[in-house]
């Protein structure tokens, strides 16, 4: 088959579902403790930090492997690069499996996965680079950021009716199997690129991945970019571990805010795919990641004040589909703002500073929650002004000469 006058191959959909599965089985290790807070703490007979620190760890890890996974990917490919992650999340996987109910291991298995995470996340849009022509590769880096969603809302749904049958042992014995399953199908099934490239030979050129980063970090439209990943990254991380303290203190229950909460990680999943390839088909990236942040700041807003709880669910939607929305188009703009910087050097910048952001965010709306009820509103206040800071920002962004000039041709 050919598209835009360059072959393309059937293969590229068995390529990203592969990568699809092992990325969604990565997030659904990182997420396994979140909604199991409370029987973990006993069955490990720990604090409920320490099993914050279970998914706590993937962001501490990530800061540290982030530019070690871009610089493997960029150098020795997908196979070698993801084959790492996936290694590693099968091998640690199944290790918590095995060695629970002993916490100090299950966190050394938990921290094994973690590294496999940038090995696996920092390949977005190389997988999308290498086997889709320009016009499609928002919407195929749209379709890996859904599996991380997928991941997380399966992690979440799935883990307390799965302990409801096997406790948390068996739980995570399962986890382990399904983790080696998928390492195994990727790399059974992954390819490192197509006989031909899908884009014009100068579109394939890359620089060398040093040269690469020190090109990116020069250019304004990337930096201005970085800075709006900090914040929206930094803004869903606390607000999906907060979800429950940041609605307590207005009557919400546990299990309305388990709803809100879930309800945007599905609304973001249907943005994940819509607003993508909106922006495929208009050729556009600077509109949409605007439009996204419109959205987002309304959408926090609600979710920080809403009085009521159809209000609630209504601003829930709203912010989910348009901050999960950003992540893919923002990636995909990365890579082509970046170019010729290799795509996982571009995909690593941008997710470092959302788990750096994350971390401070996290930890400084703990820090700044309200000694009266632990209301959060003065520190969601704080972020809705950088939001609306952003918004700013991107109104400066420029549209990228790569998918200008391939639309030209």
């Amino acid at each position: 088959m050919k598209e835009s006058g360059f072959q393309v191959y059937g293969y590229r959909w068995v390529m990203i579902l592969a990568f699809m599965l092992i990325v969604l089985v990565n997030q659904m290790m990182w997420i396994t403790f979140a909604p199991i807070t409370g029987e973990a703490v006993g069955h490990f007979g720990v604090s409920e930090l320490e099993i914050g620190l279970l998914s706590m760890s993937f962001m501490v890890v990530y800061i540290l492997v982030s530019f070690p996974a871009s610089w493997v990917i960029d150098t020795y490919g997908i196979r070698i690069g993801v084959g790492v992650g996936a290694v590693l999340t099968g091998v640690f996987g199944l290790m918590r499996g095995l060695v629970t109910p002993n916490y100090t291991l299950v966190l050394v298995a938990q921290i094994g996965i973690g590294i496999g995470q940038p090995f696996i996340l920092n390949a977005l849009t190389t997988v999308a680079a290498r086997w889709f022509p320009v016009e499609d590769r928002a919407t195929m880096t749209g379709l890996g950021s859904l599996a991380m969603y997928l991941g997380i809302i399966l992690g979440m749904v799935l883990t307390p009716f799965v302990i409801g049958s096997t406790g948390i042992d068996g739980m995570l014995f399962v986890y382990g199997l399904l983790a080696v399953a998928s390492a195994v199908v990727f790399l059974v099934l992954a390819r490192e690129r197509p006989t031909t490239p899908p884009c014009p030979p100068e579109l394939e050129e890359r620089s060398l991945v040093l040269d690469g980063l020190k090109q990116t970090l020069r250019k304004r439209d990337f930096i201005l970019l970085m800075a709006i990943f900090f914040v929206g990254l930094g803004a869903f991380n606390s607000v999906s571990t907060w979800i429950e303290e940041i609605l307590r203190p207005r009557g919400f229950s546990m299990e309305e805010a388990g709803i809100a909460g879930g309800l945007m990680v599905t609304a973001g999943i249907i943005g994940a795919v819509v607003m993508p390839m909106l922006s495929d088909r208009y050729r556009k990236r600077v509109p949409f990641i605007i439009l996204a942040l419109v959205g987002t700041i309304p959408g926090l807003v609600g979710v920080a004040f809403a009085p009521s709880y159809g209000l609630l669910l209504a601003s829930a939607f709203v912010l989910g589909f348009f901050l999960l929305s950003a992540g893919p188009i923002g990636f995909q703009y990365g890579a082509e703002i970046a170019y010729p910087a290799p795509e996982g050097t571009s995909n690593g910048l941008l997710l470092l500073v959302g788990q750096i952001s994350g971390i401070i965010f996290i930890l400084g709306m703990d820090s700044f929650r309200s000694p009266v009820d632990g209301s959060m509103s003065s520190s969601l206040i704080v972020i809705i002004a950088l939001l609306a800071i952003c918004l700013l920002l991107a109104l400066a962004l420029k549209e990228p000469k790569v998918i200008m000039g391939e639309g030209d041709s």
